[in-house]
């Protein structure tokens, strides 16, 4: 049986490191603070990357969380760039039936979720659809990882991450694509969108 907790692999720019803007580690040493364990490792290339997963392996860990640059065709470790077909390579065996979120803007899209899921088993894919700063997103997964962790401390489920992730995005104005396994018939994945509401939308009753 896997462990409940995040396991956070991180890579920036060298600019990024001068300005110590490590969301990763500030992420990490949160959720310390509320009680939840986590595994942290700052890498810089694709070959550490792929020596981290089988620490990720290892660990049992049930969610990993990516921190890095992202597009809508690849991610960047310092010094390497990485298409998003050959990170579901490198990250999809060691994810089966585990979750992945994705600090990388834009790169949590159909075209890493289209091999990660169908292929591999991964539960699910998460991750902001626009470029959002540095702070923005150390404190919208800070607070994401506190709520889902606050209402059910063992595990995540769909309606769960839904809630959850609308809260964010509202709170933030982050929106977020939020790809899970599919139902019988489909292409093997569904991708649920999360927008920013309105106060008044927020307000207005669901039917």
């Amino acid at each position: 049986m896997t462990i409940p907790n995040v396991f956070i692999i991180e890579s920036l720019k060298f600019d990024d490191e001068r300005d110590d803007t490590f969301e990763g580690r500030l992420l990490s040493e949160i959720l310390h603070l509320g009680g939840k364990k986590s595994e942290y490792f700052y890498i810089r290339t694709r070959r550490e990357m792929e020596e981290v997963m089988e620490i990720f392996e290892e660990s049992d860990y049930r969610y990993l969380h990516l921190s890095c640059h992202g597009s809508q065709a690849s991610v960047s470790t310092t010094l390497d760039s990485i298409k998003l077909k050959d990170l579901s390579e490198i990250i999809g065996p060691y994810l089966r039936e585990k979750r992945l979120f994705m600090s990388a803007c834009l790169a949590a899209n159909y075209r890493i979720a289209e091999h990660l899921i169908p292929s591999f088993g991964v539960y699910s894919v998460v991750g902001p659809k626009k470029v959002v700063d540095f702070h923005s997103a150390a404190i919208a997964w800070a607070a994401f990882y506190h709520l889902m962790f606050d209402e059910n401390y063992k595990s995540m489920k769909t309606p769960e991450i839904k809630k959850n992730l609308q809260r964010v995005s509202d709170t933030f104005r982050i929106p977020f694509n939020y790809f899970k396994t599919g139902k019988k018939g489909t292409d093997g994945y569904e991708k649920i969108e999360i927008s920013p509401r309105t106060y008044s939308e927020r307000s207005t009753p669901a039917k």
